[in-house]
């Protein structure tokens, strides 16, 4: 089975006689079935998190002019070039450009809520999307949710400490029901970002995205951003941007993101 056909039965793209020979060989390799079944729960989080974007008509100032002048009629996003903005969002995790402020029209609430305002405020309502992206894509890894296991937590804290420029602590969460999983270094619109990953006795996963290159932002206090199904608590502390991000009430998040606050402020 080559992995042409198995990323097409991820897709939905298989004619119904190839699709039952690949849930055959499937239900032969538990562990492909896995790994395949990562990649459905990871495009599912994906689509929930931008299908409304994608879907939004483009405004009439971004229309290209006519011949003469006149602008352009509302037209429709070609299927393709969707599935490409969706890509380069996942993978990217970045909104730098002209049309930042409109792809983060309206997605969350507190600072991402409106038309995402300039400079440095725009950064800031960035934050939220930017770690629910890396949330979203890396979650759902079975095999490698993480580059560095908490096992090896002391190499993972000084390799991410001394890419961020800063001694990072990961919170200890064991009295929320989490434990750490691992981390992973990611790029950011401002430098490097750490991310730590958590989970509880159920599987469930909650991220902390930590920011580096914040330094044009002044200290806020926390704020609020559902993205999607994702619910993210963030905040800036100095030259550092945190954000937590899980698919859990509100309430509970809070809770979580309390104790991380509280551990993150010097002693």
């Amino acid at each position: 089975m080559n992995e042409a056909e198995l990323q097409a039965w991820v897709d939905g793209r298989l004619p119904p006689d190839r699709q039952a020979a690949v849930d055959r060989y499937l239900a032969d390799h538990p562990a492909e079935a896995a790994r395949l079944q990562a990649y459905r729960e990871q495009n599912a989080a994906l689509h929930a998190l931008f299908d409304d974007v994608l879907d939004t008509p483009v405004p009439e100032t971004l229309h290209p002019p006519r011949p003469g002048g006149a602008p352009s009629p509302a037209w429709t996003i070609p299927a393709w070039r969707r599935m490409a903005a969706m890509v380069a969002l996942a993978v990217g995790a970045g909104m730098v450009g002209g049309a930042a402020g409109w792809t983060l029209r309206g997605a969350g609430t507190g600072a991402g809520a409106g038309l995402a305002p300039s400079g440095a405020a725009q950064i800031l309502a960035a934050l939220p999307r930017q770690a629910a992206i890396a949330h979203a894509v890396y979650t759902p890894e079975v095999k490698h949710p993480v580059e560095v296991g908490a096992d090896q937590q002391q190499h993972l804290v000084a390799w991410l400490s001394k890419r961020v420029g800063k001694q990072l602590r990961p919170p200890q969460l064991a009295k929320q029901g989490y434990e750490l999983v691992g981390g992973r270094l990611l790029p950011g619109d401002t430098g490097p970002v750490a991310q730590f990953m958590y989970a509880d006795a159920s599987g469930q996963r909650l991220t902390l995205y930590v920011s580096s290159g914040q330094k044009q932002n002044r200290d806020t206090g926390f704020r609020f951003a559902q993205e999607g199904n994702l619910g993210v608590f963030y905040w800036i502390d100095g030259s550092f941007g945190y954000a937590l991000s899980a698919a859990v009430g509100k309430n509970e998040l809070s809770q979580v993101a309390n104790a991380v606050y509280e551990q993150l402020q010097p002693n």
